[in-house]
């Protein structure tokens, strides 16, 4: 893999008096193009200096050399190779996530404009609120949000919610029931178990919401269970079997929940990782009270 490094001069003007000059100076950077604010931060960084008041760059020019080393150099594990995948639909206002279900407001609670009358002039700033049921977009269900005495968002662990070790159970197409057989192959242990179904280019449409979806059959969530599993996704509109044949039960929500397994829904973007070899993230902020909330949900790939 090509590495970088930039060729400059810069003058640094201290705080507190004086000055330095460097002539062709040469520092590792990430890859071929750096702007000067980075790169004169980078050079603060690498010098371990203090008190720097200014650093004005100048000659610069980026040249594939090997890496020589520094405290300057920002290249993240994996020379470069680190990747992130979005796996959170975007909320916005008036969404449909379930059908009949509250959605989601988004307005101004202080306009920029208001705000100018409380700060000095030149000062703004914009917040917004938001009026929302928990379960809009991507969201996690914690214990909770189906058992009485569970756990709510604020009692289950980081580690069953961020950096695990994740795997991708892929459903061939057209299948509804991801059972236990399905899930048999795979090594799930202290995994974050993510079914990728392809339902989710439905999302925002009435076929999302029909008795085509996809789901997790109950003896599939024992199986997880019983396995180890630490987490379990979907990227369908339920985990559960949502048709009137399924008469309101909800065996996979029960099964996962009562063994403190957190469940994502509405996950999206799956194709896009590995079958395995990456880390999964959907964290909700540590809410008292509440069972459910949406999440950002991502995965980190390293070559």
């Amino acid at each position: 893999m090509a590495e970088y490094r930039a060729v400059f001069d810069a003058e640094v003007g201290f705080a507190n008096g004086g000055g330095l000059r460097t002539d062709g100076f040469r520092l590792d950077i990430a890859g071929p193009e750096i702007d000067d604010v980075t790169l004169g931060a980078l050079l603060v960084r690498h010098l371990g200096l203090l008190m720097v008041a200014d650093v004005r760059i100048t000659n610069k020019t980026v040249v594939e050399e090997p890496h020589k080393g520094g405290r300057g150099v920002t290249v993240p594990p994996g020379g470069g190779s680190r990747r992130l995948v979005e796996l959170s639909h975007v909320i916005t206002d008036g969404m449909t996530t379930l059908p009949g279900w509250q959605p989601p407001r988004i307005t101004d609670w202080l306009t920029r404009e208001e705000s100018r009358l409380r700060y000095a002039p030149g000062v703004e700033f914009h917040v917004a609120r938001i009026d929302m049921i928990a379960n809009t977009g991507t969201y996690v269900d914690a214990p909770a949000h189906r058992w009485a005495n569970g756990a709510d968002l604020t009692g289950v662990p980081l580690d069953r919610l961020a950096d695990l070790p994740g795997i991708v159970v892929r459903a061939p197409a057209g299948t509804r029931a991801v059972d236990r057989l399905m899930l048999a192959p795979y090594d799930v242990a202290g995994r974050a178990v993510l079914l990728h179904t392809g339902w989710d280019t439905h999302f925002g449409t009435d076929r999302y919401a029909g008795p085509d979806a996809p789901y997790l059959t109950g003896d599939g969530a024992e199986w997880l269970v019983e396995a180890g599993a630490a987490l379990v996704g979907i990227d369908s509109i339920n985990i559960d079997d949502m048709t009137p044949a399924a008469a309101g039960e909800r065996p996979a929500h029960s099964t996962l929940l009562a063994a403190g397994i957190p469940i994502v829904e509405h996950l999206t973007g799956l194709a896009a990782l590995p079958p395995e070899g990456f880390r999964f993230t959907a964290a909700p902020p540590r809410v008292a009270g509440m069972g459910t909330f949406p999440v950002r949900a991502f995965a980190v790939l390293h070559a």
